[in-house]
């Protein structure tokens, strides 16, 4: 009896594949062919999954914002049963910078895709570019909740605050990356920032 293929372990260990030669060579330089062969699997099978690359970069991408999601989760576990506002902003910003192997790959790879976009409509087109807004979107609500509850300095805007710290922590990261800036230097950075924005009644949280 022929072996049963799992079709959704597949794809993932096609995206794992596209994920290391891209960390490697650079997601520009990355074809389908190169992926097969890091996989160990023919170029048809990647295309039958696939169908193109933009469709192959966008589940890769997608695959590794899954694994952020997941570091965050652990990040924010391992503060405590019940994080404030404070915490688990720092634990968003904190993950998001390249202080590990996962978080470096994440951010080349996320900053690379979106480099490409501006000159690829295709890769403009794909969803996956609208991410930046949904982050946008989750880090002012936990902003407004902590204003609700008298954590944040007074007059803070939350929308501008959210989008600040998120514009501030990818350009930390792409500092880390190219060596301008130690992960320690960056963690600093932010934290002043956020003393700026939080109370300090929530510093503990």
């Amino acid at each position: 009896m022929p072996k049963r293929v799992d079709h959704a372990e597949r794809r993932t260990e096609i995206a794992e594949a596209l994920v290391r030669v891209a960390g490697r060579r650079g997601l520009h330089a990355v074809g389908m062919r190169d992926v097969a062969a890091e996989a160990g699997v023919s170029l048809r099978l990647v295309q039958y999954y696939f169908e193109t690359k933009e469709k192959l970069l966008l589940f890769g991408l997608e695959h590794l914002s899954e694994k952020f999601g997941e570091r965050l989760s652990a990040r924010i576990r391992a503060a405590g049963d019940s994080p404030g506002p404070r915490t688990t902003v720092e634990a968003l910003l904190m993950t998001a910078l390249p202080t590990g192997e996962e978080s470096r790959t994440f951010h080349h790879l996320y900053t690379s895709y979106a480099v490409l976009a501006v000159t690829d409509q295709t890769l403009a087109a794909q969803p996956f570019i609208k991410n930046p807004d949904a982050a946008e979107g989750a880090l002012t609500d936990i902003l407004r909740q902590a204003q609700a509850a008298g954590l944040l300095q007074s007059g803070v805007d939350t929308q501008l605050a959210a989008a600040g710290l998120l514009a501030m922590s990818a350009g930390l990261g792409t500092s880390i990356l190219v060596g301008q800036r130690s992960p320690e230097s960056a963690a600093a950075i932010l934290d002043d920032h956020l003393n700026r924005i939080f109370r300090t009644v929530d510093a503990a949280s």
